[in-house]
């Protein structure tokens, strides 16, 4: 496949587009994205379109596409014009999109999958509800159940690192979750629920508490495996929500009425606006955070769920009831330190030693869906570098550029002096800004 000239060459490999902003901190986001390159036997090249369309992608055409969940933010897609008509040119190739956060501005989703035709839809919305929400909005051929996140090397490596004994914790339970929109139902405020309750009910139980549920209170990167391994116990819930919101109606209704009337709790929304539409297409799923916390050895104490059929309770984590009815028993549990010893490494066993839910066998059968679907992309080693210089040719000013523009955003960049150091970044982006246009 020589690429000495400029006209457009078939690549038989796999396109993997995703979005991570330079001064991002999500290390499960890039745990997923890296999880392609680093694990499959497949051809893969990955393109980070926070720094924009790489001029040497005009040339090429992918025999498959993968469009990853950080694409699709909340109502805004990282995707430029430049990257939409290559999409839209893509034809008869493979395209796979990745989906989170599925059950809100679901008709722009539905109709972005129909107008770029996508081919397969990795998912979290159980098999038993593919037919009342793709089946039904998009044209989608195939749906694959997916996981929110999955056990990373680098996860086993840092609890091989991190982990200590249970005398040498000085935190009895531990917690940091966020308030989610009322819209999303009354599964979206258990993350809320279960640290005010619990605080409420152990705080004069002489246990050493550290839970916070505000968004300034969030802890990332490392100094959070360094909190949860500091920690005998964890709370935790279900990940996701109770209300599917297929026709984009369900959040502006309540969006309407919370501004009239600003001060109602939820509650009171419940009532007026959410209660018809409470489950109306279940969305529940285990979250990456369990998986840590099995890694970590740190007893989770759970709200009673299905937690896609991987943990039990008493068995993986103690149940507590969403009334909370059971707590002084779960408390009784917790204080039982050969029962926490039983319990973190059950979960330590079935979760992480087992090796079932691995990158590696979610890439592994991620490569299965493909051969089934009959594509087996195979690049030879020569025309994989030269595919690859071709997409790292002007990286390091479109780097620049993308930096730059996020620094023009940045809430600093207000301070005089902080604007006087940028201008010479600024003129270098004023004067690279303009790209080629597509084709």
């Amino acid at each position: 496949m020589p690429l000495d000239n400029g006209s457009i060459k078939p690549v038989n490999g796999i396109l993997l587009l995703y979005h991570h902003p330079l001064r991002s901190s999500a290390a499960t986001v890039m745990e997923h994205v890296n999880a392609f390159t680093r694990h499959s036997r497949l051809p893969v090249c990955s393109v980070n379109t926070a720094l924009g369309f790489p001029a040497g992608l005009r040339r090429l055409r992918f025999q498959i596409v993968v469009l990853h969940y950080s694409l699709f933010s909340t109502g805004r897609y990282y995707l430029n014009q430049q990257f939409l008509r290559y999409l839209a040119d893509s034809v008869c190739r493979y395209k796979i999109a990745f989906f989170q956060d599925e059950h809100r501005y679901c008709q722009p989703r539905f109709a972005f999958l129909n107008r770029y035709k996508i081919d397969c839809v990795y998912t979290l919305l159980e098999p038993a509800y593919f037919q009342d929400v793709y089946q039904k909005y998009t044209a989608v051929p195939k749906l694959v159940y997916t996981l929110a996140g999955y056990v990373s090397d680098d996860l086993v490596a840092i609890a091989r690192a991190l982990t200590k004994p249970d005398h040498q914790r000085t935190i009895d339970v531990g917690y940091r979750g966020r308030r989610l929109d009322f819209y999303m139902g009354q599964g979206a405020q258990e993350k809320h629920e279960i640290a005010t309750g619990f605080v409420r009910r152990a705080s004069t139980l002489g246990l050493q508490l550290d839970i916070a549920f505000e968004e300034h209170q969030r802890i990332y990167g490392r100094t959070w495996y360094e909190f949860l391994a500091n920690c005998r116990a964890v709370l935790g819930v279900e990940a996701g929500v109770s209300i599917f919101d297929l026709q984009d109606t369900v959040r502006t209704a309540c969006e309407r009425l919370l501004v009239c009337h600003p001060r109602l709790s939820f509650a009171e929304v419940f009532e007026l606006v959410l209660r018809p539409w409470e489950n109306n297409v279940p969305y529940r799923t285990i979250s990456p955070r369990h998986f840590e916390a099995a890694a970590l050895r740190v007893c989770q104490i759970l709200f009673a769920g299905q937690y896609s059929g991987i943990m039990q309770p008493m068995v993986h984590y103690i149940p507590l009831q969403k009334d909370f009815s059971n707590f002084a028993e779960v408390i009784r549990m917790f204080r039982d330190e050969e029962l926490r010893h039983v319990i973190t490494e059950n979960a330590y066993r079935d979760l992480i030693a087992s090796g079932q839910y691995t990158y590696q066998k979610f890439i592994e059968s991620f490569e299965q869906e493909l051969w089934q679907a009959g594509y087996q992309p195979n690049m030879p080693a020569g025309d994989a570098a030269q595919v690859t210089a071709l997409l790292k040719r002007g990286k390091t000013r479109r780097y620049l550029c993308a930096r730059v523009k996020e620094t023009l955003s940045y809430p600093l960049y207000r301070n005089r002096r902080i604007r006087f150091l940028a201008q010479p970044f600024l003129r270098l982006y004023r004067r690279y800004r303009r790209i080629k246009p597509y084709g």
